[in-house]
């Protein structure tokens, strides 16, 4: 008999037996225990700590979001201030940390620029370093909360770094004096203005943007930022590592890979073709169905309506009008009805970045922005409650035992591995080299 408790049963049991359970992906494994938010996937909810996503981006800011996730409850409004300014104060960076940024390529992918300045973080805060100090130092609730100031407070403004390289501008400094998103606007767009200011629309559109994508159970770079946690390492090696996790494509380039899908089918006249494509196996829906969400993702019906708040500002896009079709027609249609192919976060995502002038490149980083507060949530959360350090199972699939064969007497197979150089001919229809006649 195996007890089950909150859906869930104890993975030791079949330790016991001298079996390992085989679940590629740890689709169906929980790793942890986690009370940071929440996803039921076939009735398309989401909440944070108890929270509807949807009465967050209507009422909440960013940053309260936040304090939320990574403390449990909501702010007061004496907390809140507090807090701001906590995190505000944290915004500047070291100006060695300015020169690292500067010696990248002038053409340095700017996820590739934030993943390594968070690594670096870890050089310029030594008193944060467990490797120096031992992590009895995080059982200091004043020394975590430093690093969580520190952490949210700087990723912004490594952000705008990366995007100012990426244009070729001199670097901006952050402005103590506006919220947190308006801040990030700011340190992206000003030029030489003294006193120029962000547009409050957009900035309030890109904040509610930041809080649907705060936080979503244990994702990949979740997984990553828990698993690096275990270690005991510090927060900005665990954020490094979590960031790498999100630069993949499958991850926090999805939406990227959505809009391009967008910018190749072209107009509305061009769907009802692409729409055969995709049930002929010939082409890929980009931004429906989610691995969670057997119903419409939460996050893409806000997003929606956010299209049109930026779209009245910066231009319709006519992007928009094809992916409005595609998901009326995706929506009706049997073929994508029975394998729940519904819109999520990534296909509205991209369309408004794109609206908002962000390159394609950056889109990565803006998740990053956002999701640091999730991650941070889960490495506070794991502190309160220590996991040993984490040792997946694997199920060996090798080859059995064998005797050594010395050098001399071993048999060459037919295609070798390091034989690049034919492969490249071949692959470049060229003629075999002289010494190959």
């Amino acid at each position: 008999m195996v007890p089950v408790e909150d859906d869930t049963i104890d993975a030791g049991i079949f330790a016991q037996l001298g079996l390992s359970i085989l679940d590629p992906g740890y689709l169906a494994t929980a790793v942890c225990r986690s009370s940071i938010s929440y996803i039921d996937g076939d009735k398309g909810i989401l909440r944070y700590r108890g929270y509807n996503i949807e009465d967050l981006a209507e009422h909440s800011t960013f940053l309260e979001v936040a304090y939320l996730l990574i403390f449990g409850d909501l702010p007061t409004r004496e907390q809140l201030q507090t807090w701001n300014t906590r995190i505000m104060r944290h915004t500047f960076i070291h100006e060695n940390l300015v020169d690292y940024l500067r010696s990248f390529r002038y053409d340095a992918h700017p996820m590739g620029m934030v993943t390594s300045a968070l690594s670096a973080m870890s050089t310029f805060h030594p008193e944060a370093s467990t490797a120096l100090h031992g992590e009895a130092i995080y059982e200091d609730e004043t020394m975590v909360n430093k690093q969580i100031f520190r952490c949210l407070g700087k990723v912004p403004t490594l952000a705008a770094c990366a995007y100012r390289h990426r244009i070729g501008r001199p670097y901006n400094s952050p402005s103590n004096e506006l919220g947190y998103t308006e801040n990030f606007l700011y340190m992206l767009d000003r030029l030489s203005e003294s006193n120029y200011l962000p547009n409050a629309k957009l900035a309030r559109a890109l904040d509610v943007i930041f809080i649907l994508h705060a936080d979503h159970e244990l994702n990949c770079s979740t997984a990553a930022m828990r698993q690096m946690t275990s270690t005991g390492v510090d927060p900005f090696i665990c954020l490094s590592g979590a960031a790498a996790a999100l630069y993949g494509p499958s991850h926090g380039g999805a939406n990227e890979a959505a809009l391009k899908m967008l910018e190749e089918i072209g107009t509305v006249d061009n769907i009802a073709a692409f729409i055969e494509d995709v049930k002929n196996k010939k082409r890929k829906l980009m931004g429906f169905g989610h691995r969670v969400y057997k119903s419409y993702d939460p996050r893409a019906k806000i997003l929606k309506k956010i299209s049109e708040e930026v779209f009245a500002i910066m231009g319709r896009n006519h992007l928009i009008d094809v992916a409005v079709e595609l998901e009326r027609i995706a929506l009706s249609d049997e073929y994508f009805i029975k394998r729940n192919l519904y819109p999520n976060v990534d296909f509205y995502s991209g369309i408004i970045y794109k609206a908002m002038g962000f390159p394609t490149d950056f889109f990565p980083v803006l998740f990053g922005i956002a999701r640091t507060s999730g991650w941070l949530a889960h490495w506070h959360e794991q502190l309160q409650e220590p996991i040993p350090i984490f040792r997946p199972k694997q199920a060996y699939d090798g080859a059995a035992a064998r005797k050594y064969v010395n050098i001399d007497d071993r048999v060459a197979p037919e295609t070798s591995p390091l034989d690049l150089e034919r492969k490249y001919l071949l692959r470049k229809k060229l003629p075999p080299l002289k010494s190959e006649h």
